[in-house]
């Protein structure tokens, strides 16, 4: 694992909303607050878990200022800002304003909707983006989740970027949930962050060289990955603390979507309130929350 200074266990944070599905800008410090206190280095605002393609730029904007008072208690908190968007002016706007507010790292989608776009395009338009809105102490990390954004991000792009912007281009967030291709970033990105989306792949990615993970699961189980994490740089066998950690995550995999199931457990173990989610995503019922809870419990106990 290469110690990069944002190395580290991340939450896919959550967005809180009311309940008439505005953003809840007045508990999101204490949300981010929580995830600090149960061991997280940090969290990545609106990105996939956090509804992010859901919320309007001026929505966006007000989360990303909202979340940066969880310093005031916790100033070595670590804060990412996905801002990728289809439109490169809007990327750009987005990028200046997280930065604006002292954001470590922005976590930039590709254009999804053109899905038969080039490499060289991929590349002219990341390149853009970053010479147009990324300060020189302040890094863009490319978003691989082809089976979401429908656009992956080759290796050889990725080469790419970091050799024509050294300094700015920071590695990616790899939700392929591919190991091997984990170690493959890991192996060819010298120096750069490669941080998976899958909890499954935390303990094997590290001990393959990635950098952390950024991941869904640390919402609930932060305390989990940052044993992982410490496990490993200790030098220690993960494999048990990893399995544990894979029976929860199962879990979640099999209540799907997760944010849905997320935020109703939270609202279920920890009082957070029962936020709604953004349409077109739908909230558990009553019944769907009774039996996630239900397997989740039994998870923990095990």
């Amino acid at each position: 694992m290469n110690n990069h200074p944002l190395a580290g266990v991340y939450a896919a944070a959550l967005t809180p909303l009311n309940d008439d599905g505005t953003p809840d800008l007045e508990l999101t410090p204490a949300y981010l607050a929580f995830l600090a206190q149960r061991g997280c280095h940090g969290a990545l605002l609106l990105g996939t878990t956090g509804e992010g393609p859901s919320f309007a730029p001026e929505e966006r904007r007000a989360i990303l200022e909202a979340a940066t008072e969880v310093r005031r208690e916790f100033p070595e908190f670590r804060l990412m800002a996905g801002t990728g968007t289809p439109s490169l002016t809007e990327t750009m706007d987005l990028n200046r304003a997280a930065f604006d507010l002292g954001y470590d790292a922005v976590v930039v989608l590709p254009p999804y909707y053109f899905r038969n776009a080039s490499e060289d395009g991929l590349f002219a338009w990341y390149s853009e983006v970053i010479a147009q809105s990324v300060p020189g102490d302040r890094l863009l990390l490319g978003y691989h989740i082809p089976a979401v954004s429908g656009v992956g991000l080759s290796v050889s792009l990725l080469e790419r970027l970091s050799a024509a912007y050294p300094n700015r281009f920071g590695g990616l967030k790899d939700s392929s949930g591919d190991l091997a291709h984990a170690k493959t970033l890991a192996a060819t990105l010298k120096n750069k962050l490669v941080l998976v989306g899958n909890d499954k792949l935390l303990g094997p990615a590290l001990a393959g060289g990635a950098s952390g993970g950024i991941t869904a699961l640390a919402n609930l189980e932060a305390p989990d990955l940052r044993a992982i994490w410490e496990a490993h740089l200790a030098g220690e066998d993960t494999a048990a603390l990893q399995a544990v950690l894979d029976r929860k995550r199962a879990v979640m995999d099999t209540h799907p979507p997760a944010t849905a199931f997320l935020k109703a457990i939270l609202h279920e173990t920890h009082g957070f309130p029962r936020w709604p989610l953004r349409a077109p995503l739908r909230a558990f019922s009553a019944e769907e929350t009774r039996a996630a809870r239900t397997a989740w419990e039994a998870a923990v106990r095990e």
